[in-house]
């Protein structure tokens, strides 16, 4: 649950110890990268919003890429984020 303490920094302010952004994703998207014994997860997010901080999706990575439907679905999510803010 690591990646829980990691959304609690950015809620806070704080990056997490290790991330990088997802521009294909939507503006403003991010992938927290996270590494235990059971494997590798990343949760990719959205906190550009004053409101709240938007997880897109979560999931266990099975190989080196991340793979292109979990980077579809995170985009879309992003889209239907977008149109029901406005």
């Amino acid at each position: 649950m690591r990646w829980a303490i990691e959304l609690m920094a950015v809620q806070y302010g704080a990056e997490p110890a290790d991330f990088k952004p997802l521009p294909g994703v939507g503006a403003g998207a991010y992938e927290i990268r996270y590494r235990d014994t059971s494997g590798a997860f990343r949760v990719i997010y959205v906190a550009k919003f004053a409101n709240a901080i938007y997880v897109l999706h979560a999931f266990q990575k099975k190989t080196q890429k991340t793979p292109k439907p979990d980077l579809d679905l995170a985009a879309a999510r992003y889209r239907k984020l977008i149109g029901a803010l406005k």
